[in-house]
């Protein structure tokens, strides 16, 4: 009898996820499949399962409605803002063939029709302040287009921005923080409705990013450094800082953030492999997507180093302690991560992030929030009219 009924509440948990998660608007901050398609030289109008995270038809599978794609490329590439425009180029292109399925949305007239209508609203999140290349009316070209935040560094820093892997390097010796440039920048962000995002940035920045700013900010996928202590965390003190200024942290889903003890594994995992590892390199393939296609490859083995979905509830619940649920949500980091805890292996894995909420007995309301509701009105915020 008790199995049972353990039996009949695990149906029920998975009925009721399934109920209350297509039923809400499911925002996703971070998706790097534009870079990710380019690299593989695949569409994200074809079916691309075992080839990638994602793709436009398993994105409503999974219950996603609204995706804010990255806009991304690493602090080698050379001329990174036509990059940038090739990426959006492509994402334009897939809108444009599905117009059924998919808008790139430049205002909320346009959200609210696409959403009632079933298609999934794209926008794009530059990842990196060097992709404007220091040119401010950038910006506008790219608000433009459809980027509705821009992280301020990558790792890599740009000339007015330090990123957190600089901040943290004895080697670097630029300014750290944002100079008078970069608080031009932000001031000229707020002006045009593109959100603030410090995921990458170093604690300087944030701290300067968090005094400029006069719109909510966000964090497009990070965790919390308390859980695990990288640097790509966020720490208590910043955590604060983001709920105060009514901002929004979204959940990286990569392995490397939720766990403290991944590293090691993920490091002989590589090691193990650097041989092709060094052959996918030599075609010109950036180090990210190289790293991807071998976890891809070698499924057994690197799913079986993964951490947990409920190690990945363990910073949302950190969140949630410190500044409560109208400031977390999604940033899954798809596409442009090679590991993510077992059970979020896809955007068709959605559903079971809504199922660790439910056991974690939040509301529907709550859960509401936390899938789309909060960067909504963040959005709303950055971008009344």
């Amino acid at each position: 009898m008790k199995y049972l009924t353990l039996v009949f509440c695990a149906i029920s948990l998975s009925g009721l996820s399934q109920k209350i998660h297509y039923k809400s608007i499911l925002v996703d901050t971070h998706n790097d499949a534009p870079t990710a398609c380019i690299e593989k030289k695949v569409s994200f109008d074809q079916d691309l399962t075992g080839i990638n995270h994602s793709d436009l038809k398993r994105f409503k599978e999974g219950g996603l409605d609204y995706q804010l794609f990255s806009i991304w490329c690493d602090g080698e590439k050379v001329n990174p803002y036509a990059w940038a425009m090739r990426e959006m180029d492509t994402i334009d292109a897939v809108a444009a063939r599905n117009p059924d399925k998919m808008v790139v949305a430049k205002d909320w007239k346009t959200i609210k029709s696409a959403l009632k209508a079933g298609k999934v609203v794209a926008q794009y999140g530059v990842e990196g302040g060097h992709m404007i290349e220091d040119d401010i009316n950038r910006l506008d070209t790219f608000y433009n287009r459809g980027v509705r935040y821009m992280t301020l560094t990558w790792n890599n820093s740009p000339s007015w921005a330090s990123s957190h892997a600089a901040e943290n390097s004895s080697k670097y010796t630029g300014y750290k923080g944002l100079n008078d440039f970069g608080k031009q920048i932000i001031q000229r962000m707020n002006q045009l409705g593109m959100i603030v995002d410090i995921s990458h940035v170093g604690e300087a920045t944030f701290w300067d990013a968090i005094k400029t700013t006069t719109k909510p900010l966000i964090a497009s996928h990070s965790d919390a450094y308390s859980i695990n202590p990288v640097t790509r965390n966020l720490k208590d003190d910043q955590i604060l800082a983001i709920g105060k200024n009514n901002g929004v942290i979204f959940l990286n889903f990569f392995s490397g953030f939720v766990d403290s003890n991944f590293s090691k594994r993920g490091t002989a995992f590589m090691k193990a492999h650097a041989v092709e590892i060094d052959s996918l390199l030599a075609t010109g393939m950036q180090k990210e997507y190289a790293f991807t296609v071998i976890f891809d490859k070698y499924k057994a083995e690197s799913e079986a180093i993964k951490p947990t979905i409920e190690q990945l509830m363990q910073h949302f619940d950190h969140i949630v302690k410190l500044i409560g649920i109208n400031h977390v949500g999604i940033g899954s980091d798809f596409d442009g991560i090679n590991s993510a805890p077992q059970g979020l292996s896809t955007v068709l894995d959605y559903p079971n992030f809504t199922k660790a909420l439910i056991a974690r007995g939040y509301s529907n309301k709550d859960i509401k929030k936390v899938l789309g509701g909060n960067f909504l009105r963040v959005y709303r915020s950055n971008n009344p009219d």
